[in-house]
């Protein structure tokens, strides 16, 4: 979906937040951080996953996933909180993470995954045992059903009857960054 929303337009739930605490024991990359710093809050979180590497150490204070760090991070947010200005973390916020920039880099590790070599499965399950005394047995396991499935799926709707898409080459190289479209609209 393409569009400019205008801040008057959006219903921010955060808007009369000022610090935001995402708390959990697991996470990859963490997107609420983000919407949260776009709003211009400090955010609190646990250091776990790879919530470290979401935001600069200035827009977030980190804490172990126990209780009495998360109380200890929520006091130095406080005592942080009057140095931020949501309007300057907005506009960091702006030029750290665009969509445009992640369709690209998502593109090249597609390109380098499409030129990595392709080893057939009988040469990458003895590297799976090396991942231990049981995952490495139960990644053999996962892989070897996941085999047996593709090649069922492969006999009831062979690849050759699939059409396949044409590449149009990369995306961006055909429309404008929706940056430019929203100045466009503006003006």
């Amino acid at each position: 979906v393409r569009g400019c929303t205008s801040c008057s337009s959006t219903i921010c739930s955060d808007i009369w937040s000022y610090i935001s605490e995402q708390s959990s024991l697991t996470e990859a990359f963490c997107i609420a951080i983000l919407e949260a710093a776009s709003c211009g809050l400090l955010t609190v979180s646990t250091r776990v996953g790879g919530v470290p590497e979401v935001l600069p150490d200035d827009m977030i204070v980190l804490a172990e996933p126990d209780p009495e760090d998360m109380v200890r991070a929520v006091r130095q947010a406080i005592d942080i909180l009057p140095g931020i200005d949501p309007q300057i973390m907005h506009r960091r916020m702006k030029k750290l993470y665009s969509w445009d920039d992640v369709a690209k880099r998502t593109e090249i590790v597609y390109d380098r995954a499409m030129q990595s070599s392709n080893t057939n499965l009988l040469d990458r399950l003895p590297r799976y045992l090396t991942c231990g005394a049981w995952a490495g047995k139960l990644f053999c396991l996962v892989m070897i059903i996941n085999y047996l499935v593709w090649c069922l799926l492969e006999f009831l709707q062979p690849a050759e009857g699939i059409e396949e898409v044409p590449d149009i080459g990369p995306l961006h190289i055909h429309s404008d960054s929706v940056d430019d479209q929203c100045e466009a609209q503006r003006n």
